[in-house]
């Protein structure tokens, strides 16, 4: 039981970081526009940014609920934990950051206009490939 429940925290934790990564790292390419960080237009992180923002309107418009959620959500019954109750502290603490009782057309509406403004900003300020690095970042050899 205990197994169950410290994957969970680990699950909820993930989770964080993943709202993190796709509100951040919009706030970090908007800021770094602004102040001309090179480091903002890399190829590989704009494309998994977007990639990551992208996925969670599609959830949303497809109705799914987010598998980080589910999984959650299972391993605390598997653990005989009711979700919003008998969660520890600092479980619970993370959830109140990311998860917020609101209609799903709040959310629908959040994520695809979210998207919306990534996509916009993927246009407007554009990621650059380096053509004398190979796929990894790496100076190609030839």
């Amino acid at each position: 039981m205990v197994r169950f429940t410290a994957i969970a925290d680990i699950i909820v934790i993930l989770h964080l970081f993943y709202v993190g990564f796709t509100v951040g790292g919009e706030l970090a390419i908007l800021l770094g526009g602004l102040l001309r960080w090179g480091w903002v237009r890399n190829f590989a992180f704009r494309v998994v940014h977007l990639a990551s923002v992208l996925l969670v309107a599609v959830e949303a418009l497809a109705g799914a609920l987010c598998p980080l959620t589910i999984w959650e959500y299972r391993l605390r019954e598997l653990a005989g934990q009711q979700v919003e109750r008998q969660i520890s502290f600092f479980a619970r603490l993370v959830r109140r950051i990311i998860f917020y009782d609101f209609p799903s057309w709040v959310f629908l509406c959040l994520y695809v206009g979210f998207a919306a403004m990534v996509g916009l900003t993927f246009y407007l300020l554009p990621p650059h490939r380096d053509k004398n690095k190979g796929v990894m970042g790496r100076a190609s050899t030839g």
